[in-house]
Order: C-alpha cells, then sequence, then structure tokens
C-alpha cells in the first residue's frame, strides 16, 4: 500500500528548551560513537588535506615570491597568501559534515521516515549529528595540518583582536555549510542520485568562497557575483577578519553581519522546503 506519510499532532504543553534540547544530545553522542569507529579515516583525511595543502600554499608561495614588502597582488604578501590558503584548506575540513551524503542516502533508503513519526525535527536532529564531526575534525586533522605548515613556513600571526573576531566568524561559517550541505542533500527528494548535484555544490562552493583563489583576485564581476552570494561567508569572510583586511569596526561588522544575514536566510529557505519536500513523501507499507 502506498500513501502520503502524514504526522500525528497532539496538542501537549511546549516543553522547556532546555528539556527540547536534551531529545537531540542523543544523536551528537550517537554521531561521536560512529565516528570513533572509522579513526582510520582521520589518518586519511589528513594526509589528503596536508598534501592539498602543500600543492596549493607552495604554488602560491613562488608566485609571490618576488612580491614587494608593501604586498602583491590583491594586496597580499608572501606571508599572508601562505596564511590565506593554508587556513581556507583547514576551513574546507571544517566544513565536510558529510551532512550531504548521509541526508541524500537515508531520504534514498527510506530511513528518513522512521525520524518524521519521533517527536524532533530531522533537520535539527542532522545538525547535532554533524558537530561532533565538525569538532573531530578541527582537532584530529585541521590542528595538526596548521601546525605541520606553521613548523614549515612562515604564517602571519593575527592581532588578538582579529583572532576573535575570526572565532566568531568560523562558528557562522560553520552554520552555513550545514544548511548549504543540508539543502544539497535534500535535493534527494526530487532526484535518485545527489552524486552530481553534491559535486557542482563542492566545485561552486569553492571557487565561490574564496578556496581556490581569494576573491581580492578575481576580475571584478566574478569578486561582485561571490560577494553577492552566501558561500563567501564560509571562508574568504573568516579570513578578512583573521588577516586584518577590513576597514575598521565597520568593515569587521559588515561581515559578519552578512553572515548572520545568509545563516537567518537559509534556516528560513530550509524550513520551507523541508516541508514542501514532505509532502512529496511516500512510504510503501503492507
Amino acid at each position: 500500500m502506498s500513501g502520503p506519510l502524514h504526522r500525528t499532532r497532539e496538542h501537549r504543553a511546549p516543553l522547556p528548551r532546555s528539556a527540547r534540547a536534551r531529545h537531540y544530545l542523543p544523536f551528537a553522542t550517537g554521531g561521536l560513537q560512529s565516528l570513533l569507529q572509522y579513526r582510520s579515516t582521520f589518518v586519511t583525511t589528513g594526509i589528503t588535506a596536508a598534501a592539498g595543502a602543500a600543492v596549493t600554499v607552495f604554488l602560491w608561495r613562488a608566485v609571490y615570491a618576488g612580491a614587494p614588502p608593501g604586498g602583491g597582488p590583491g594586496g597580499f604578501t608572501s606571508q599572508s597568501i601562505t596564511t590565506y590558503l593554508l587556513v581556507a584548506q583547514v576551513l574546507q575540513i571544517l566544513h565536510a559534515n558529510r551532512v550531504d551524503d548521509e541526508v541524500a542516502a537515508e531520504v534514498y533508503r527510506g530511513d528518513v521516515a522512521v525520524m518524521l513519526v519521533r517527536p524532533v525535527s530531522y533537520p535539527v536532529v542532522r545538525f547535532f549529528a554533524c558537530l561532533p564531526v565538525v569538532a573531530a575534525n578541527a582537532v584530529l586533522v585541521g590542528v595538526p595540518v596548521l601546525g605541520l605548515f606553521a613548523l614549515i613556513v612562515p604564517l602571519t600571526v593575527p592581532r588578538p583582536l582579529d583572532a576573535l573576531l575570526f572565532l566568531v566568524s568560523t562558528a557562522l561559517s560553520v552554520l552555513l555549510a550545514f544548511l548549504v550541505n543540508l539543502l544539497a542533500g535534500m535535493t534527494g527528494f526530487v532526484t535518485t542520485n545527489t552524486w552530481g548535484v553534491r559535486m557542482v555544490k563542492q566545485s561552486v562552493v569553492a571557487f565561490f568562497a574564496g578556496q581556490l583563489v581569494p576573491l581580492a583576485l578575481m576580475p571584478r564581476p566574478l569578486a561582485a557575483l561571490a560577494d553577492a552570494l552566501p558561500f563567501r561567508g564560509m571562508v574568504d569572510g573568516p579570513l578578512t577578519l583573521l588577516l586584518g583586511r577590513y576597514c575598521g569596526v565597520a568593515g569587521a561588522a559588515d561581515v559578519l553581519a552578512r553572515q548572520i544575514g545568509w545563516v537567518a536566510g537559509l534556516t528560513l529557505l530550509t524550513g520551507l522546503l523541508w516541508r514542501a519536500a514532505l509532502s512529496r513523501l511516500e512510504v510503501l507499507g503492507g
């Protein structure tokens, strides 16, 4: 028998926020336990990230080898371009939360239907489940890669205020990455295979976020387009703050305000598309 899946709604007194949060903690701990079963993945990810960073960093260092002390193209020095590209690789590791893969797989297998009968929000469940992935990637992959290159090449040391702004901006960039990956995974509701969508998403994000080429080095039309998209807040925005490439308080506030605005906008879009996706969901049963 086939038919639309409806969730039964019961009128209950709203739970306190702390009580609602406890509903999602098991998904975070479960994600951590599942992650620790594949610890060799971190070694592979670390080696891949270090190799990719090495190619990018040493290529651009060669380009900026003869740059004047005041800065070469885009206002970068050899140290600042090295710092930009290396930290961009680390941010990409934090953004690899596997949400798009897991959502698409659960939709394809029909496992998402099980979540709909539980008193939890599926997008929030996926957020809590990805937190251990982000934390583990940061501690076990990102920090070692950054420490390794800090011993090999000179890096720009940020000012304390810039470092603090960078941490705040990085947290917002992780939220943006989660929402973008969640939206990519939700395309599984309208297509049976999301591999192509995820590959296109990965390429588009890497380019327009400034991971491959800093936005300051792009032609003006491309830079203007990238500045208007949410992806800038995932890489170029945090690095603008880290390297102090902003104009006073207003410049820093503009970077953070754009990130917050895109987080709010994509959250709203995710909610609307999730409700639309539920209307398309059908399950088979006897």
